[in-house]
C-alpha cells in the first residue's frame, strides 16, 4: 500500500472521536509550558510519582515488580553514591547493561544528579566499543555482569583513571565481581534513600543522555539528548498522542540504549505515572505471551519488529491481548493494514524523529499509513539524488515540494527547537544547512526523504544514501523492498545500489532472506517484480541469504552488502542477475561476471 494523502474529512473524523481527554490536555499544557531554562528534569517526575503514588507499579521485569516508592529509593542510593564520589552536573557515566531493572535504575540515578548517561550499545566489542567509550570520556562506567566479556576486549586500552572507576552490577551471579571492579550494590548499600538535592537544580536545557547511532555507516556517533527534548517527547507523544494513563503498562522489548526506549517509552511512562514492563530481548515466539503475562496495554516498536511478528505463523489467539495502542517508527505502508487487522490494534502511533532531530512527527489523529503531524517549523525540499545535494534555484534558495511530492525533510533551527547535535563538532556542522530560504537562516538536514501528505503530515520514503539513481530515475529502496517482500517465501528483503562498469548511477540489487533457501523460483520472482515495479526500479542482481545481518535496533547492515556487491570472490551465497537480453533472473557465474566487468554485456 502506498502512503495516503491526508484529507480534511479524515482529520475531522479522527478529531470527533477523542479518547483520554485528561492526558491530552496535560500533554498540550506541558508542551506549551516547557522552556529550555526552566528547572524541571526526568528525576523530578520520578520523585513526584513516588510521593503521590508510592505503591503503584513502576517496573516489571520477569517475576519482579517494583513500585514507584521502591524504585525512587533504589535510584537515590545510587545517586547519593555518585555525589559522594564527586560526580558533577555535566559529567558522563557510561552504562553498559542489557535490558533489566538495574539498567533503568542506573540511568535514572545518573540523570538525577545532573550527569549524562552514555548508553553503550551492548553488542559492541573491540575497536567499536573503545571508540564509543573514548567519544564520551566517562568519569565512571557501570557494567552488567553479562557484559564483562565484551569489555574484556578493550579493558587494557581504557584510561588509567577510568580503570579505577568500573562498577559491577550482578545479573544471575554466574560470574563473581572481578577484583578490579567495585560492586555497585555493595558500595551504595549505606547511602541515603532520600531524594538528593540536585534534582530541583537541573534545567531542561541540560543534557541527560548520549545516544549512539547504530554504526551502519562507519563508526558510531554520540547524539545529545536533553531533558528539554525528553519532556517534549513525553508531552507530545506519551500524553497528547498516546493518551497514556497511570493504569497503562508499556511493554518494552527494544534495547534500553536506544532512544525509543528512553525518550519514547520511559518518557511516556514517567509522564503518566504508569508502569514499564521490560523484556530482556525481543523474541517473536515470546512476544505476545510476555505481553499477556505483563498485562501490557501498549508497546513500543521499531523498524522491522512488526514485520518479524507478521511473518510468524498466524495463531488463533493473535487478538487475545490487552494492547490498545502501539508507538514506534518504521512500520511500512505495505504491511500496515495487515498488521493492524491481524493483531487487532486500535491505534498505531507511528512517529518520525531521529535521535538528533530537533522535532517529532506523531500520529496523534490515528490515521493510517502516516508518520503523523508536526506543528513546528519544517519543510520538504527538492533534492538531486545524483549530485547528492538539495536543489537550489537561480536565487540560491531551495524549493519546497508540492503536496504528494517526495523530497528532503529539513527542520528549522531556532531557540525553541535547537539542534543539540553530537559530541563531535565536525559531525554536528555537517548536519546544518544555511541560507535555505533567506540569508542567515539555519536548518537541520534530516538525511531522510519523505512524502508530503498534506495538512502537515508526512510519510517516510527513504534514507539519503539508500535512494539511488538508475536510468535517469530515482529508485527508493523501500519501494523495492516492499514489493520483493510480497513474493511468497520471502521473509526479508534489503535493497541497495551497486556500480556496474560502463554505466551511470547505480543498478539495483536486493538481498533476500527466504523461508526455504533452496526454494527460489527465479522466473516467478521476475514476473512478480515486472508486474509491480517500473522498469528502472527493477533490481539487476539478487542475492539469496540464510539470514540478514542487523543492528541491535533491527536496522539492516547495508554497508557490507554494498561493499561485497555481486563480487563472487567475496560472496559465497547464490547471486542471480537479470541480463538485458533475458526476461528473468539467472544464476551469475564467473564467465558471466567477467563479461560484466569487461563491459562486454551492456546494461
Amino acid at each position: 500500500m502506498e502512503p495516503r494523502l491526508v484529507t480534511l474529512p479524515n482529520i475531522i473524523k479522527s478529531a470527533l472521536t477523542p479518547k483520554g481527554a485528561g492526558p491530552l490536555v496535560k500533554g498540550l499544557y506541558t508542551l506549551i509550558s516547557s522552556k529550555p531554562d526552566k528547572y524541571r528534569s526526568i528525576g523530578s517526575h520520578l520523585e513526584a510519582h513516588a510521593k503521590k503514588r508510592p505503591n503503584s507499579p513502576a517496573i516489571r521485569y520477569l517475576n519482579d515488580e517494583f513500585s514507584y516508592g521502591q524504585v525512587n529509593a533504589w535510584v537515590n542510593r545510587y545517586s547519593n553514591y555518585f555525589l559522594s564520589q564527586g560526580i558533577q552536573p555535566g559529567d558522563t557515566i557510561a552504562i553498559n547493561i542489557e535490558n533489566r531493572t538495574e539498567c533503568l535504575i542506573a540511568v535514572l540515578a545518573v540523570v538525577k544528579v545532573g550527569a549524562i548517561a552514555a548508553m553503550i550499545n551492548t553488542s559492541q566489542r573491540g575497536e567499536v566499543l573503545l571508540h564509543s567509550i573514548n567519544l564520551v570520556k566517562p568519569k565512571m562506567m557501570l557494567i552488567g555482569e553479562e557484559q564483562l566479556d565484551n569489555l574484556s576486549t578493550v579493558q587494557e586500552s581504557l584510561g588509567t583513571v577510568l580503570k579505577t572507576q568500573l562498577y559491577y552490577l550482578k545479573d544471575e551471579g554466574a560470574i563473581a565481581c572481578p577484583n578490579y571492579y567495585q560492586d555497585m550494590e555493595v558500595v551504595s548499600k549505606g547511602q541515603s534513600e532520600e531524594n538528593p538535592g540536585t534534582t530541583d537544580k537541573i534545567q531542561m536545557k541540560q543534557p541527560c543522555f548520549y545516544i549512539f547511532t547504530s554504526g551502519t555507516t562507519g563508526l558510531p556517533k554520540a547524539s545529545v539528548m536533553s531533558h528539554y527534548r525528553w519532556h517534549k517527547s513525553m508531552a507530545g507523544m506519551g500524553l497528547a498522542s498516546m493518551r497514556l494513563r497511570h493504569d497503562d503498562v508499556m511493554y518494552l522489548s527494544l534495547p534500553l540504549y536506544h532512544n525509543n526506549a528512553l525518550t519514547v517509552s520511559m518518557a511516556g511512562v514517567l509522564g503518566a505515572g504508569s508502569c514499564i514492563a521490560i523484556s530482556r530481548k525481543f523474541s517473536v515466539s515470546r512476544f505476545w505471551d510476555e505481553i499477556r503475562d505483563y498485562k501490557a496495554t501498549t508497546f513500543c516498536y521499531i523498524g522491522e519488529l512488526c514485520r518479524y511478528l507478521l511473518n510468524a505463523p498466524a495463531q488463533p489467539n493473535d487478538k487475545d491481548h490487552p494492547i490498545r495502542a502501539i508507538i514506534g517508527n518504521g512500520l511500512r505502508p505495505d504491511i500496515w493494514m495487515e498488521f493492524k487487522q491481524r493483531f487487532g490494534i486500535d491505534h498505531i502511533n507511528e512517529f518520525y524523529g531521529a535521535s538528533e532531530c530537533n522535532l517529532v512527527f506523531t500520529n496523534a489523529l490515528n490515521l493510517d499509513c502516516t508518520a503523523g503531524i508536526c506543528p513546528l517549523p519544517y519543510n520538504i525540499v527538492e533534492y538531486d539524488i545524483e549530485k547528492d545535494e538539495p536543489i537550489r534555484g537561480e536565487n540560491g534558495f531551495m524549493t519546497p515540494v508540492l503536496k504528494g511530492g517526495t523530497g528532503l525533510l529539513i527542520t528549522e533551527i531556532n531557540d525553541k527547537q535547537p539542534f543539540e547535535g553530537y559530541t563531535d563538532k565536525e559531525a554536528t556542522a555537517k548536519k546544518i544547512l544555511e541560507n535555505v530560504f533567506e540569508q542567515g537562516d539555519k536548518w537541520f538536514n534530516s538525511g531522510d526523504m519523505v512524502i508530503n501528505q498534506g495538512f502537515k503530515h508526512i510519510a517516510f520514503a527513504d534514507r539519503l544514501g539508500d535512494t539511488f539513481r538508475w536510468k535517469g530515475e530515482n529508485v527508493a529502496t523501500t519501494e523495492v523492498e516492499a514489493v520483493a517482500s510480497e513474493f511468497p517465501g520471502v521473509e526479508h528483503s534489503v535493497a541497495y545500489g551497486v556500480e556496474i562498469p560502463g554505466t551511470d548511477g547505480r543498478a539495483g540489487m536486493a538481498a533476500l532472506t527466504l523461508k526455504n533457501i533452496n526454494d527460489f523460483d527465479a522466473a516467478a520472482f521476475s514476473r512478480h517484480l515486472n508486474e509491480k515495479l517500473p522498469a528502472y526500479a527493477m533490481p539487476v542482481f539478487i542475492r539469496i541469504r540464510e539470514q540478514e545481518e542487523i543492528t541491535g535496533t533491527f536496522k539492516y547492515r547495508k554497508v557490507e552488502l554494498k561493499d561485497e556487491n555481486y563480487d563472487l570472490s567475496k560472496v559465497e551465497e547464490p547471486i542471480f542477475v537479470k541480463l538485458p537480453s533475458e526476461s528473468h533472473f539467472m544464476a551469475l557465474d564467473a564467465p558471466m561476471l567477467k563479461q560484466i566487468q569487461q563491459q562486454s554485456i551492456r546494461f
